[in-house]
């Protein structure tokens, strides 16, 4: 009897053993496909081409794959689902140029299935060479001080563009480059009883193109304030002379590209009031929008020019991609009020991304 029971002992706790083992097995594959690295579309981004998205990594051992393609809009925003585009392999067609592209991965096994999507491609190309359709154009006072924005125009093809600004006579002609890149140029004190122009360079896969822009107003020097004509050598009121009802108003904008997230990008904020006159020892507050993309600047408070200098730098959130811009919230105050009253103001800007 007593060999019996040792027998029958042995054999339940082996039993037990073997059940604890099928338990522990049943519970290690009960378990959902999980993206450990999203998947990525290659090709040429380009009307007629073709793209393919790999599966990207997975944990949780997948057995099969579907896919689904999306279009987007510039940004990589605003996405729609491509009717009937399951394959692996999309080629794009008319209604993308000008769009990003997005692919779906779903994975699945026997416990369940998880989607995960690429990053949006770049904005895809038409198949021609660009060509302008409306010339470029400039926005702003040509006064010394102020600042010049420049719009592409518009073009065929979905180009990038680079911009460089021309220094012309008064009749807009004999133009010479100034040096200065980007979407916005800082009009100087050399620039008086001259023209500006914008040349646009707008480049796709299949080649490049260039518009130039008609010349601006004459370059003059400022009209306004303290006596002090063109804004320079300490001609600005101070703040504390500016009081309701006249308020600050951020007059002028000026910066470089973001190029690299090394060299830092210097903003000059003017700061006039209601009265035209230029002001002294305003708060100037500058951050990006969304928060983050650069590093943060205290408030920096307008020299004896009106002038606030801000530096910054592009962080590892900021994707510096051709053609972009970050945007900026300016603020402009009296110091001791408040923040959301008194005689603040407040503006948004864009600082052009040129890698």
């Amino acid at each position: 009897m007593k060999l019996g029971l040792r027998r029958t002992r042995g054999t339940l706790a082996l039993l037990v053993v073997s059940l604890t083992a099928l338990v522990v097995a049943a519970t290690a594959f009960a378990v959902a496909p999980r993206s450990t690295s999203p998947p990525t579309v290659e090709g040429t981004y380009r009307q007629g081409s073709i793209l393919t998205t790999s599966n990207g990594l997975w944990a949780n051992d997948p057995t099969s794959f579907t896919y689904r393609w999306q279009r987007c809009d510039s940004n990589g925003a605003n996405c729609a689902v491509i009717a009937g585009e399951t394959a692996r392999r999309y080629r794009l067609v008319n209604a993308d140029v000008g769009r990003t592209i997005v692919s779906l991965v779903t994975a699945r096994n026997a416990d369940g299935n998880d989607t995960a999507n690429s990053r949006p491609t770049p904005v895809i190309a038409d198949n021609t060479t660009p060509q302008n359709t409306q010339e470029p154009t400039i926005s702003g006072d040509a006064v010394v001080g102020e600042s010049l924005n420049a719009d592409p125009g518009t073009w065929t093809g979905a180009p990038n563009f680079q911009y460089s600004w021309l220094q012309c006579d008064a009749a807009g002609s004999g133009c010479t480059d100034t040096g200065t890149r980007g979407r916005t140029y800082g009009v100087r004190s050399a620039d008086q009883g001259k023209t500006l122009r914008v040349q646009v360079r707008a480049t796709n896969p299949r080649g490049t193109s260039t518009a130039i822009s008609n010349p601006s107003a004459v370059v003059r020097t400022s009209g306004g304030g303290g006596g002090g004509g063109g804004g320079g050598g300490g001609s600005a009121v101070s703040v504390s002379n500016v009081s309701l009802p006249d308020r600050l108003v951020i007059s002028g904008f000026s910066s470089e590209p973001f190029r690299n997230r090394t060299d830092p990008v210097t903003l000059r904020i003017r700061v006039s009031d209601t009265r035209g006159r230029l002001v002294q020892g305003a708060l100037v507050l500058a951050s990006a929008v969304p928060f983050g993309r650069v590093t943060t600047a205290p408030e920096t408070t307008t020299d004896s020019n009106g002038i606030a200098t801000v530096s910054v730098r592009a962080t590892s959130r900021l994707e510096l991609r051709a053609g972009f811009a970050v945007q900026f919230f300016l603020r402009a105050r009296k110091p001791g009020d408040n923040v959301l009253a008194g005689v603040s103001s407040r503006r948004l800007v864009q600082v052009p991304i040129a890698p």
